[in-house]
């Protein structure tokens, strides 16, 4: 347990500052503070902190083995820690802003549709699905279920190839020394 705490936390902390850094230190207008790759890129590498972990698990508590089942559900667990850590983290910033951010997001939606030329049915089309959103946003439960779901999907994923990867004791093997091979310390 302590190495999802930790290693999940260390993803969560980071994964959700860089996406809030891009959100204060990118103009707003750029269209990359607000972009799916940008965000999913983050995700990907902060969660690669549950191959560290995993890796870590099996070489220091395993003796450099572990098998795909435990290394999975660490790796779940790991995602799990970091997906709370996000969703806190993202609500306190929501609270700390005034909950400003869907009408950003909704105005740079239907700015980037107008600007793209989109006829005025597809851009009532498009405000209403944004009001829509902007409905299913205002109710905490959907709104912490859909923060939870941008990162556990990156996590599962995450968790499911480091565990098919790990369990193979000669990847990356531990680099442990048998008690008797060590050098005195003097």
């Amino acid at each position: 347990m302590r190495y999802a705490l930790v290693y999940g936390s260390l993803s969560g902390l980071i994964i959700i500052l860089v996406i809030m850094a891009g959100l204060f230190l990118i103009p707003e207008g750029s269209g990359f503070s607000h972009s799916l790759w940008f965000g999913y890129l983050v995700m990907l590498a902060g969660m690669s902190f549950i191959f560290v972990g995993t890796k870590r698990f099996r070489d220091v508590e395993r003796g450099g083995v572990i098998r795909f089942l435990p290394a999975f559900g660490l790796g779940l667990a790991i995602a799990l820690v970091a997906g709370i850590i996000y969703v806190a983290v993202w609500e306190t910033y929501l609270a700390a802003t005034g909950y400003r951010f869907m009408d950003q997001f909704i105005a740079a939606t239907v700015e980037r549709h107008r600007a793209a030329g989109d006829s005025p049915t597809e851009l009532a089309r498009v405000t209403a699905e944004m009001e829509n959103m902007r409905q299913a946003y205002a109710n905490p439960l959907v709104r912490i279920g859909m923060t939870f779901m941008e990162i556990f999907p990156v996590g599962f994923v995450v968790a499911l190839v480091s565990a098919a990867l790990l369990r193979n004791p000669r990847l990356f093997p531990a680099n442990v020394q048998p008690q008797a091979a060590r050098p005195e310390a003097g």
